[in-house]
């Protein structure tokens, strides 16, 4: 097999395919803000990069977060909640 990049990246015959992980979610993660102390720990256990950091504060982008809760169980404050995703 022969690759056109060094990247190791999901391309077809129509060309690179963007692979909506958040699709695949049974789970939300639910950051309280309140209770977040801004450590990072979230963002660098992600999988996946769909913690975000902005003006000092973490938000959680859904598009590609597919639920798996490894940010939840790293949490150091238990900041982030699981709840079940609505329809599926």
């Amino acid at each position: 097999m022969e690759f056109k990049s060094e990247y190791i990246v999901p391309v077809g015959a129509d060309g690179i395919h963007v692979l909506n992980t958040g699709d695949w979610r049974t789970q939300r993660p639910v950051l309280d803000q309140e209770t977040c102390i801004a450590c990072g720990t979230c963002l660098l256990y992600c999988p996946v990069n769909s913690i975000r950091r902005a003006d000092g504060t973490f938000t959680i982008c859904y598009d590609y977060c597919k639920g798996c809760g490894i940010c939840a169980h790293e949490c150091p404050k238990d900041a982030i909640t699981m709840i079940p995703e609505e329809g599926k």
